[in-house]
């Protein structure tokens, strides 16, 4: 095709599509190029999301330049996702501008838009920090921008661009240590640099990038992360929230409100404008990052992330390895056990209860194949019986009969209580097959249930969901919904507590406090005083408290 000498508004429509099906497509590769908390978790995660908000505004706009550009600003602003997502929102924002004022762009008008989307993106920032988004932004407007000034076409321009832009993301570990440290480039400044490809593909029909084989892909080195952050903490920010929120404010209040937000945490990005901003902060404290809104404006879509669980889950999908321990009892067996488990108090449990092998993993950290394979080859058994204890591992799990000599049979446990229950009836001298009927019985004469906190609003038969919900989780879905912990784990017993039971095992996980423990073992007394309650430390992430009724 002959390249295009200049964009117009049909043509930046289709480079923010592409765009978008490149971040879903690069999401998982740019994800684990992640360092903690530069900038923050799932960078692949929010900057695709991002997108899909940008494209979702896009289908009711119209035609022209100024609709189009409208629609991308709001669309971006509206829906930005963490830090990279919120700078991400500017830079479009910055391009946008440029486009509207000269209706389009020829060759050094994309230089003066992808210039105007670098200041506009460093502006944004209360504390710049280079080797990041940020530097692969501008240097790749400075690349442009020298294209332009010796009369280069578009392609020209954009060619310029993206050879810049690849080059300075190749020198993000020269200028921040920690990426250094950790192996790879900067997530961001990966994401932003799809961008610049799908201006080329609009422009010239480049194709687009191919996203890496996620067996091959870089990945931070989280060892040599920790290794960073033990003696280069002053690089690395220890504050284990972030914060995001839309904000309806007067423009001239921001100013100050950013610098109340100074005083109280770092990674601090505010766009916007016309009296709605999108807000995003790390700190460790919650309830001031908020206030600080409500002095000036009305906050809204308030998003609380827990940064210190994310980089824990990170670690155990990139890295779960089997956890083989050398002092259980490792004489020969007829059929060995291996159970995938978070939290080391329910590994402690599972090895204490016979389990030869864990593999680190559960909701939203799902093991491979081949890491659940690695346990059960590593089990001294020829028959190995593996225990998901998550519906999303089950499918798996069953996959591992075929990649090894060893005979690997499933117990479709959905749950940690159902791993335990299956436990009961395990006889470690008969055969897997034997071991999986006893098991599979066991596992499901065990009602169980659980607490976890709901990360967005929605809907169920109880009623509606607001995000930061505690939610009462049973085998058939979610019953029983509550502001407080304590009142969500004790609606949901209320309902899976019968007569004919008379065991409660309640497993502590993170989240989970003293207070609302006695709150819970109080409530049983007084409403279900026949039935005992033992506690264990579970320590499993995103869910406070786990339930098996017997």
């Amino acid at each position: 095709m002959t390249s295009l000498p200049r964009l117009g508004p049909d043509d930046l429509r289709a480079a923010a599509v592409a765009f978008r099906d490149a971040l879903r497509a690069h999401k998982e590769p740019i994800n684990r190029l992640n360092v903690y908390p530069v900038p923050d978790g799932d960078t692949g995660t929010n900057m695709s999301l991002t997108l899909d908000a940008v494209v979702a505004e896009l289908e009711t706009a119209g035609d022209d330049t100024a609709s189009v550009c409208r629609a991308i600003s709001h669309g971006s602003l509206m829906g930005a996702r963490g830090n990279s997502g919120v700078i991400m929102s500017q830079v479009l924002r910055g391009v946008c501008d440029a486009f509207v004022a000269d209706d389009g762009a020829d060759g050094p008008g994309l230089a003066k838009a992808l210039t105007a989307a670098a200041e506009a993106a460093y502006g944004a920032v209360m504390k710049p920090v280079e080797g990041t988004i940020l530097t692969v932004a501008r240097e790749t407007a400075e690349a442009a921008t020298a294209r332009a000034a010796e009369d280069g076409s578009l392609l020209d321009v954009l060619e310029a661009a993206i050879a810049g832009g690849r080059a300075s993301l190749a020198r993000t570990p020269d200028l921040l240590p920690v990426l250094k440290d950790a192996g790879v480039v900067d997530s961001g400044g990966t994401g932003f640099l799809l961008f610049i490809d799908a201006l080329l593909h609009v422009v010239d029909g480049r194709p687009m990038p191919e996203a890496p084989d996620l067996d091959h892909a870089p990945s931070a080195n989280l060892d040599r992360l920790a290794e960073h952050k033990d003696h280069e903490a002053h690089d690395v920010s220890d504050l284990r929230y972030e914060v995001m929120y839309l904000l309806e404010a007067p423009d001239d209040t921001i100013g100050p409100f950013k610098q109340v937000w100074s005083g109280i945490g770092d990674s601090i990005v505010v766009v916007g404008g016309d009296g709605m901003w999108n807000c995003h902060i790390h700190t460790d404290d919650i309830g001031a990052s908020i206030e600080a809104a409500l002095d000036c404006g009305r906050p809204s879509r308030i998003r609380v992330t827990d940064l210190l669980e994310e980089v824990e889950e990170e670690r155990w999908v990139r890295e779960g390895e089997p956890h083989v321990d050398d002092d259980i009892d490792r004489e020969p067996v007829t059929t060995a056990l291996v159970a995938i488990a978070s939290g080391e108090g329910i590994r402690r449990i599972f090895r204490s209860l016979g389990v030869q092998a864990v593999v680190a993993g559960g909701q939203s950290m799902n093991p491979s194949t081949a890491q659940i394979r690695e346990a059960a080859e590593a089990a001294n058994a020829d028959q190995i019986v593996v225990l998901p204890n998550n519906k999303n591992i089950i499918a798996v799990a069953e996959q591992v009969d075929g990649t090894t000599d060893k005979k690997v049979r499933v117990v479709p446990t959905r749950g940690i209580a159902e791993g335990f229950a299956a436990l009961m009836a395990y006889d470690p001298q008969a055969d897997a097959d034997t071991n999986v009927a006893e098991m599979t019985e066991a596992a499901a004469n065990v009602v169980a249930g659980e607490v976890t906190r709901a990360v967005r609003p929605s809907t169920c038969d109880v009623g509606p969901i607001a995000e930061g919900d505690y939610l009462g989780i049973a085998r058939e879905g979610i019953w029983a919904v509550a502001p407080s912990l304590a009142d969500a784990a004790t609606g949901l017993l209320e309902r899976l507590v019968g007569e004919e039971h008379e065991i409660i095992t309640l497993i502590e996980g993170d989240g989970a406090t003293a207070g609302d423990t006695r709150r819970i073992t109080e409530w049983l007394a007084e409403h279900r005083p026949d039935v005992a309650c033992e506690i264990h430390q579970g320590g499993q992430p995103l869910y406070p408290y786990y339930f098996g009724i017997e």
